[in-house]
């Protein structure tokens, strides 16, 4: 595949890597040196947004008739201080946002729950399980072209639903920062597993 990502940070450079070392072809710009464009315009398969959430808004919309068709995948985490809050509590998801500025993407909400570092690891597999990659998106090709990727990484995608969703997966970001770096908690450990949740609901 052909991929784009916008951003050359530390989100840039792990899945960027990782791809490549799985048999794709990746071109990463940054806005500061205008690479954003040519970035953009290399991604016919998937783009990648991996700047900060307080730049994606303007940085898509900069990119619209670029992105136009393209499958736009957002690991944005729209989540600020004071204690990790999340920025988009009052409106519409960082993803929704996204999907406004270029209307004619097809955005999917993925890999913003772990760390850069996370992704570093070949493969994330934490005690025998593969790392699971929860997605929200409302076009099928574009989930199956993120599914793809997120299996060439080593890990599992998830069908988090709709794009309508992809709050719920942003609200879950912020708490577990927030759990994680805020508390030094385990956060994982909130959750029981999986047969003591189906009895339990």
């Amino acid at each position: 595949m052909r991929i784009g990502i916008l951003g050359t940070g530390g989100m840039a450079d792990a899945l960027g890597t990782r791809w490549r070392r799985a048999g794709h072809e990746v071109v990463a710009g940054s806005r500061s040196q205008g690479g954003v464009r040519e970035a953009a315009g290399f991604g016919t398969d998937a783009v990648l947004l991996a700047v900060p959430y307080e730049a994606a808004v303007e940085v898509v919309a900069g990119l619209e008739d670029v992105l136009r068709g393209r499958v736009l995948i957002d690991c944005t985490n729209p989540v600020g201080h004071p204690g990790f809050r999340l920025l988009t509590a009052d409106g519409p998801s960082a993803a929704g946002r996204i999907a406004a500025a270029a209307p004619d993407s097809r955005v999917v909400k993925a890999f913003n729950l772990c760390h850069e570092d996370v992704w570093r690891l070949t493969p994330p597999v934490f005690d025998g399980r593969p790392l699971a990659v929860p997605l929200c998106g409302d076009d099928e090709e574009a989930l199956e072209v993120v599914r793809r990727l997120v299996r060439d990484l080593g890990c599992e995608p998830l069908n988090a639903g709709g794009l309508q969703r992809a709050g719920l997966l942003e609200a879950t970001a912020a708490l577990l920062i927030g759990l994680w770096v805020g508390e030094g908690a385990d956060a994982q450990a909130i959750a029981p597993p999986l047969s003591w949740a189906q009895s339990a609901a």
